[in-house]
């Protein structure tokens, strides 16, 4: 569908990337660093919404920030890894860490986006878009005519 959302793919933030090393991100996601910390996100689509979910592991509601601007929707987290780390701690291997994080999305057309609302549990975040009333499907009654 062309009203889909869309990954939104702005990279002003991160690195100079290559086509070279977009390649090689993709294909080799969990050994590059960006990719490791950005959480896995499913995107439904109902009727009268769509919903975004993002598995959060070790994250809280109050670690998460979500911004809507421009139909760009930016889903974005920080843990203070200062505040969490103990001194005597010696780690071997660390792949748990996650300091901060951003997603982003391009949102179509027809969304109430005044009407957003998000919810987390269990580290899941859930962001409920819903339609505006004309973007619902409809059905059309047919009369015969006269």
């Amino acid at each position: 569908m062309a009203k889909d959302i869309m990954k939104y793919n702005d990279r002003s933030d991160r690195r100079d990337v290559s086509l070279f090393d977009d390649f090689f991100d993709s294909m080799l996601g969990a050994w590059d660093t960006y990719s490791a910390r950005v959480p896995a996100v499913d995107v439904e689509e109902t009727p009268d919404s769509y919903l975004i979910k993002a598995e959060m592991p070790g994250f809280s509601e109050k670690d998460v920030k979500i911004t809507v601007d421009k139909h760009v929707i930016r889903i974005s987290g920080t843990v203070d890894e200062k505040e969490k780390h103990n001194e005597g701690k010696k780690y071997l291997v660390r792949e748990r860490r996650h300091e901060s994080f951003e997603r982003s999305f391009s949102l179509p057309e027809g969304l109430d986006e005044s009407k957003i609302t998000a919810d987390f549990r269990n580290g899941v975040l859930s962001v409920t878009l819903p339609k505006t009333p004309e973007e619902k499907p409809r059905e059309i009654e047919v009369k015969i005519g006269k």
